[in-house]
């Protein structure tokens, strides 16, 4: 009722007809689908840049080609709205403090006087209109618009009131007459002046008659894009034109140029990155970085890097990065303790020593911003055995004894998140001498006693390794059984994440199993495992067997055999690319007869599967690590049979 009678008074002043009609329809007015139309090229005037996963128009001006006559929007009468609605969606980088710059502005076409308009500083918003003479400004305050990041306003003008919604928050409250509009003109993105174009980007400019249009745009399971109504040019499908020619407007997008890729979600469709490091320029596809122009980087050969002495033989090696801190290597040495060493000067260095036992593996890992080391200790000190887990001081920039935890004859640790709780999974390799049978334990970190308590048990066969991997919304955890008292040739076993504990998902036959290797191939997802011998109820051992590549099938929803691929007591798989190659290296430590051998590098070739490129000398070799530097990637080999690891170098070369 209020809105009716507001527009007849409205009528009843510029002297319409006893039949009330409004000024204009009750209809969205597309004010920035007048200066960007479906049909024309307007290049000249505006660009469409993609931002955020987002398009929005560039205003490249002249100001008076991005304007147009109000009269034919107000087709009944000469007045504008006494209530409306102006729907803005932008995106605008932080202004100069002493810089405004106006979103739209309506002007008399005679004399260039302000009738209405919005204008937008660092921090404020100002809605102006002309009343009675003189200009009425009404100030929003610390609306935090200028953030280089997208919002969607709605200004509704009712009654005595001005009221401000911000990405569908919480309205602000800050008045209006009857505002003639006869000859006046609106200009989109300025004042009409050529050096105040609007420096960002628009993507919605509505006027809205007689109704607030925040309960048409709000809720959004996007607030800072709703939409009322869009040109035709600024959504995601190309317009083109009836002889099916090309899009008449090519859109642009922002770069962002680092050497880390930065995150490739829904809301970066269209984003470009120039990676630094690759010297290449990528395009998001809503979920990866998709290659658009780059040199590919091709491994060309392997030479030695550095020579790393040992305290003794040592079974894996963990390398690892603090932010702020550097790069890190740990060391799991026979005996002697281990040893945690820095890169330095393209080198790694002795950083820190450790007193352990016997230790087999150790894993790197973080809960919140913490970092901690966890070794797996299979010896004990004559009373217990007992793994340690190191937290890294901050203070000291050392680590240091954080918790102790029971286990037997520990042969790996495995750290994972799920749903932002932290977990650890030790591999209990045996108990006693001959007790191979026993359970394999997985802690949770509990954040009021910041320890981590026993979570689950699970049965396991001479454990040696575990595995943890997402796919899609689902979480797994697969261990390596190598020994049942009697014979290597068990099961291994794939674990699911369901109802807060892992449950069995499949059980693989494996011989010897020492080590697992998750990797994915663009939607593919593989698991490979590294066999170590072969023993039967005879005795009879074989050390030259298959180690398998498996899987997963989509449609039986299980992992099956890949390719088979002949190893020497196959210790460790590691997975690596260069450029856009695909790579496995696997550690082959004995053949029967001697433990210098030759481990290999195979690639991926698609239809061809893996197949070796490289073959590497080494003698007991225990673990494959790879990493990269400013100055390039690496591979690190450990040997159990002498306390000597070497580090090489991967030389590339470039191809266009």
């Amino acid at each position: 009722m209020l809105l009716h009678f507001r527009l007849l008074l409205c009528c009843i002043i510029s002297g319409c007809s006893a039949l009330w009609r409004p000024c204009t329809d009750l209809l969205p007015l597309d004010l920035l689908r007048r200066v960007v139309p479906a049909g024309g090229v307007y290049q000249s005037r505006v660009r469409l840049v993609q931002s955020q996963g987002s398009r929005g128009v560039k205003f490249t001006g002249p100001p008076q080609a991005l304007s147009f006559p109000a009269a034919p929007l107000f087709t009944n009468c000469n007045y504008f709205p006494a209530e409306f609605s102006i729907v803005v969606t932008l995106k605008i980088p932080q202004l100069p403090p002493n810089k405004d710059e106006y979103i739209f502005t309506l002007l008399d076409g005679g004399s260039d006087r302000l009738l209405l308009g919005l204008r937008l500083t660092r921090d404020k918003l100002h809605f102006l209109l002309q009343s009675r003479g003189t200009t009425r400004r009404v100030t929003f305050r610390s609306v935090g618009l200028a953030d280089g990041r997208w919002h969607t306003l709605v200004l509704a003008v009712t009654g005595h009131y001005t009221i401000l919604t911000v990405d569908c928050g919480i309205p602000l409250e800050a008045f209006p007459e009857d505002l003639n509009t006869e000859g006046s003109v609106f200009f989109i993105g300025s004042r009409k002046r050529w050096n105040g174009l609007f420096s960002g980007l628009i993507r919605q400019l509505v006027l809205l008659p007689g109704s607030d249009a925040s309960s048409r745009v709000c809720p959004s399971s996007q607030p800072r894009l709703s939409i009322l109504s869009i040109p035709e040019v600024l959504l995601h499908l190309p317009v083109k034109p009836p002889t099916n020619e090309l899009p008449l407007y090519p859109y642009e997008a922002e770069v962002r140029v680092s050497p880390v890729s930065p995150l490739c979600r829904v809301s970066e469709v269209g984003q470009l990155w120039f990676s630094t490091e690759k010297k290449g320029l990528f395009l998001c596809d809503g979920s990866m970085w998709i290659t658009m122009l780059q040199e590919r980087e091709r491994l060309d050969y392997v030479e030695e890097h550095q020579d790393l002495f040992t305290t003794s033989e040592t079974f894996d090696i963990e390398v690892f990065s603090i932010p702020s801190v550097g790069l890190f290597m740990a060391t799991a040495n026979r005996d002697l303790g281990s040893t945690v060493y820095r890169w330095t000067n393209g080198r790694f260095e002795r950083y820190q020593d450790f007193s352990t036992h016997d230790a087999q593996a150790w894993k790197f890992f973080t809960v919140g911003r913490e970092s901690f080391l966890v070794v797996a200790n299979s010896g004990g000190d004559g009373v217990e055995e007992v793994s340690v887990v190191y937290r890294w001081s901050n203070r000291t920039l050392r680590f240091v004894a954080y918790q102790k935890l029971n286990t037997h004859s520990a042969r790996d640790w495995e750290a994972f998140h799920i749903q932002g709780e932290a977990f650890l999974a030790v591999a209990n390799h045996r108990q006693g001498e001959m007790n191979h049978n026993i359970e394999s334990v997985i802690y949770k970190w509990n954040p009021n006693t910041r320890k981590f308590e026993v979570n689950q048990t699970i049965a396991t066969s001479g454990a040696y390794d575990w595995e943890f991997f997402t796919i899609g919304p689902y979480h797994f955890l697969v261990v390596a059984n190598t020994f049942n008292g009697k014979s290597t040739v068990i099961n291994s076993t794939i674990y699911i994440w369901l109802g807060g504990s892992f449950r069995i998902f499949q059980s693989i036959l494996t011989t010897g199993a020492i080590d697992w290797e998750m990797f994915q191939i663009g939607n593919r997802f593989f698991l490979a495992v590294a066999n170590s011998q072969r023993l039967d109820n005879t005795g009879s051992i074989q050390y030259n067997i298959n180690s398998t590549i498996y899987e997963l099938n989509m449609t039986s929803q299980t992992f099956i055999k890949f390719q088979d691929i002949t190893t020497s007591s196959a210790l460790d798989w590691e997975f690596f690319t260069v450029g856009d190659d695909k790579f496995l290296v696997v550690a082959n430590s004995y053949d029967g007869n001697s433990y210098s051998l030759n481990s290999v590098i195979y690639r991926w070739q698609g239809y061809e599967r893996f197949v070796p490129v490289h073959t590497l000398s080494t003698n007991g070799c225990r673990d494959w690590e790879f990493f990269t530097s400013s100055d390039g990637s690496y591979l690190i080999s450990s040997s159990a049979r002498q306390a000597l690891s070497k580090i090489l170098k991967l030389r590339t070369y470039r191809q266009h």
